[in-house]
């Protein structure tokens, strides 16, 4: 059963063993696209840099607070 979970994991880890594991690796250290370096860097290499979701982008759609915040129930 554990062995069916990490069957695709290791499929792409055969296939394209540098890009899994820079992927890896920029997961770790929590690398963004999006920023500077990383995203020039992409645009010279001719990769589109286009993320769905961000951070930045839900909280400035929550009223701009990053906090909790309170509601009512009645």
């Amino acid at each position: 059963m554990f062995m069916d979970e990490l069957t695709p994991v290791l499929k792409e880890l055969t296939q394209y063993p540098v890009a899994f594991l820079g992927g890896f690796v920029s997961g770790l250290l929590r690398v963004k696209l999006t920023d500077d370096p990383v995203k020039s860097w992409l645009q010279e290499q001719g990769t589109s840099t286009n993320v769905t979701a961000s951070t930045e982008n839900t909280s400035s759609r929550n009223g701009g607070s990053s906090g909790p915040q309170s509601i009512s129930i009645d």
